[in-house]
């Protein structure tokens, strides 16, 4: 197996949990927090797709997805348009209102499809060029990979987590 096919199984893997996690969710249900400190549904699949744009996009040298197919514009979060949520607040989660369950995978389907046409392409000596010099040791693009992917999967298990929660009410 090449490196190329990992990391597309990694990132569809995400893709089918987030899927699992938000399908058939009503606009009550992707906001609902289990307590005031809480992530919801809505925020974390929000926040993750952020993060994985905001990433591949600046390792394979192209626009985010957020602007380039109009989805802050769609989202209209009220947050600077390159907000991706980390360090947001308690406040600021409560403030992630998404449309629909269709907005927020229409979103995360998107970014999956610029990140597979990426990863695809890559080969072993690709995941060894830095990409972020701002770290000791430099952070390779493999490395990011693995880091967006591992943060991806650890938010969309919390999101289907918070799903279980719901349905249990």
């Amino acid at each position: 197996m090449k490196s190329a096919d990992l990391l597309t199984d990694a990132f569809t893997r995400v893709r089918e949990t987030v899927h699992s996690a938000v399908e058939g969710l009503s606009r009550a249900d992707l906001h609902a927090r289990l307590d005031d400190g809480a992530n919801s549904i809505g925020w974390l699949v929000w926040h993750l797709t952020r993060i994985q744009d905001d990433h591949v996009s600046d390792a394979s040298g192209v626009e985010q997805v957020w602007f380039s197919e109009g989805w802050a514009a769609r989202f209209d979060l009220p947050f600077p348009k390159d907000a991706t949520g980390y360090g947001h607040s308690s406040a600021d989660v409560a403030a992630v209102r998404v449309g629909s369950a269709e907005l927020l995978l229409g979103y995360h389907d998107a970014v999956h499809e610029r990140t597979l046409a990426f990863v695809r392409g890559l080969d072993n000596k690709a995941l060894d060029r830095i990409v972020d010099e701002a770290w000791s040791p430099p952070v390779t693009l493999g490395v990011r990979l693995i880091s967006v992917i591992s943060d991806d999967l650890q938010h969309a298990g919390q999101a289907a987590f918070v799903r279980g929660a719901l349905e249990r009410r």
